[in-house]
C-alpha cells in the first residue's frame, strides 16, 4: 500500500508540473516516512550507483553534438538530401524531413535538439510546398524522436547504465525499430499530404514561409560577404562522426566513454577548421549547454536511482507482476499490459527519467518472461518514443508545435495516424517478435 501511495503520488506531482528530480525525491520521502529507512544510507547509495565513468559519456556526447549543431549541420544536411530525387517532388520534402531527423540524431543523440534543429529548418519549407499545418509539426515530433533509436543513443547509455549490460548491445537493439519507423514515417506521410489531412494551408502562412526563406537567402548572402563562403559546405566531414564513432566501439578499439571523448576531439578542428564556425563564443555556448545537460541528468539520476532502489526495497516488481499475473498469466497479454504502462510513463517523463526509473523496476518482469535484456531495451525505447508523442501531454509534440509553428488541434489527428500505422506496428513487430530487436546483437556476438 507505501509503495502504491508514493507511486500516485510521483504521478500526480509530475502532472501538476513539479521537476522530474523533485517529484522523485518526494516519492522517495514517503516511502522513507513509511518504512523507517536511513536516508544516508540511500544517499551513499545513490553516489556510489552513480559514480561510473560511463555516465562521463552522455555529456560528451552532448557536447559533441552541439559543437556539430553549431556548425549548422542540420541545415547542410537538409540541402545535401533535398538535391536527391526525393527533395524534387512535393510529397518528397516530408520523407527528406524524416531521413534529416534521423541522421541528425545520430550526430546529437537527443531527440528534443532534433526537433528544435530539423523542425526550425524543414518547416518553412514544407508550408512552401503545401503540407497542411498540423502534418508539418506532427510529422516532425514523430521524426524528432528517432533520436533516441538511432545509435548512438543517450537513453541507451542510461539503460545500459540502469542494467548493467553492453552499450553496444543497447546501441544495435534499436536500430532496426529506428530503420522500420522511417520507412513507415515516409509510407504515412505521403498518404496524407495527397489527402490534405491536417488542416489547410492559408496564403498567409506561405507568404510567412516565403518571407522566411528570403531572410535566409538574405543572410547567406551576407556570410558570403564576410567571407565565410570559402568555409566548408559538404555535409560528409559531419556525417563521419558517428561512423567513426560507431565503428571504433564496434570494432573494439575504444570503449563508449573514449569514443564520446573522440567525438569530441573530432568536431572542434572540423568546425573551426573546415566548416570555420567554431570560435571560443560557439565552443563557450556548446560548453555551458553540455554542463548544464549533465547536470540535470545526474541530479535526475541521484533521485531516480534512490527511488528506484526504494521500489525494489518494497518488492514493487514482484508486486507488479503478481499483479499482472492475476489478470492474465498469458505471456503476450502481460506484454501487451506493460506496453501499455510505459506508454503513459512516457506522456508524463522526459525519456532519460523513464529509462532510469523503469530499467530496474521493469527488468526482472521482462526477464521472468523470458525476455532479454536487448529486447527490453529495443521495446523501452519505441515505448517512450511514443508515449512523447502521445495526447494529452505529449512534451515532444508541444515542443514540435512551438518550433513549427504549427496549432496543436490540428497536429493531433495526423500524429493519431502516425501513432496507428506507424508507431503501433513497430511497437507490436519490436515486442511480439523477438528476432527482429535482438538480431544485430546477436549478428555481432552480443548474445
Amino acid at each position: 500500500m507505501l509503495v502504491l501511495f508514493s507511486l500516485i503520488a510521483l504521478i500526480i506531482i509530475m502532472v501538476i508540473g513539479i521537476p522530474v528530480p523533485l517529484a522523485f525525491l518526494v516519492s522517495s520521502v514517503i516511502i522513507c516516512i513509511g518504512n523507517g529507512s536511513n536516508p544516508q544510507m540511500l544517499l551513499v547509495n545513490g553516489y556510489n550507483k552513480i559514480n561510473t565513468v560511463l555516465l562521463l559519456t552522455i555529456p560528451l556526447f552532448v557536447l559533441a553534438g552541439s559543437l556539430m549543431n553549431s556548425e549548422g549541420l542540420g541545415e547542410r544536411l537538409v540541402e545535401a538530401v533535398e538535391k536527391t530525387k526525393l527533395g524534387k517532388t512535393k510529397s518528397g520534402l516530408g520523407i527528406v524531413t524524416v531521413i534529416a531527423c534521423a541522421v541528425f540524431g545520430a550526430v546529437s543523440g537527443s531527440s528534443s535538439a532534433t526537433v528544435s534543429c530539423v523542425g526550425s529548418i524543414m518547416a518553412p519549407r514544407l508550408r512552401m510546398n503545401h503540407y497542411p499545418d498540423g502534418l508539418i509539426g506532427a510529422l516532425i515530433a514523430s521524426s524528432g524522436v528517432l533520436g533516441i533509436l538511432i545509435p548512438p543513443s543517450m537513453i541507451m547509455i542510461l539503460f545500459a547504465w540502469a542494467s548493467n549490460s553492453s552499450v553496444l548491445g543497447c546501441f544495435l537493439a534499436t536500430v532496426l525499430p529506428g530503420i522500420l519507423l522511417v520507412i513507415l514515417f515516409s509510407i504515412v506521410q505521403t498518404v496524407m499530404y495527397s489527402k490534405r489531412i491536417g488542416g489547410s494551408v492559408t496564403d498567409t502562412i506561405i507568404e510567412n514561409a516565403k518571407m522566411q526563406e528570403e531572410l535566409k537567402a538574405e543572410k547567406k548572402a551576407k556570410d558570403a560577404e564576410k567571407g565565410k563562403k570559402k568555409s566548408g559546405e559538404s555535409v560528409i566531414p559531419a556525417l563521419m562522426m558517428p561512423v567513426i564513432i560507431l565503428g571504433s566501439i564496434y570494432a573494439g578499439f575504444l570503449t563508449a566513454t573514449e569514443a564520446a571523448a573522440l567525438s569530441v576531439i573530432y568536431a572542434i578542428p572540423v568546425g573551426a577548421l573546415y566548416y570555420k564556425l567554431i570560435n571560443w563564443k560557439t565552443y563557450r555556448a556548446a560548453m555551458v549547454e553540455a554542463g548544464k545537460t549533465a547536470g540535470v541528468i545526474m541530479s535526475m539520476m541521484l533521485t531516480v536511482q534512490i527511488l528506484s532502489r526504494l521500489y525494489i526495497t518494497e518488492n514493487l516488481p514482484d508486486m507488479m507482476l503478481g499483479f499482472l499475473t492475476s489478470i492474465s498469466s498469458n505471456k503476450y497479454v502481460i506484454l501487451f499490459m506493460i506496453n501499455i504502462f510505459m506508454v503513459i510513463m512516457g506522456m508524463l517523463m522526459d525519456d532519460c527519467s523513464n529509462t532510469t526509473l523503469l530499467t530496474p523496476i521493469l527488468l526482472p518482469i521482462m526477464q521472468s518472461l523470458g525476455i532479454s535484456t536487448f529486447h527490453f531495451a529495443a521495446i523501452l525505447g519505441v515505448n517512450i518514443g511514443m508515449g512523447n508523442v502521445t495526447p494529452p501531454t505529449a512534451p515532444l509534440l508541444y515542443l514540435s508545435g512551438r518550433v513549427s509553428g504549427s496549432q496543436v488541434k490540428n497536429m493531433l489527428f495526423p500524429t493519431i495516424m502516425l501513432i496507428i500505422f506507424a508507431w503501433l506496428p513497430t511497437l507490436i513487430i519490436t515486442t511480439y517478435f523477438p528476432g527482429f530487436a535482438e538480431f544485430l546483437p546477436r549478428l555481432l556476438g552480443y548474445m
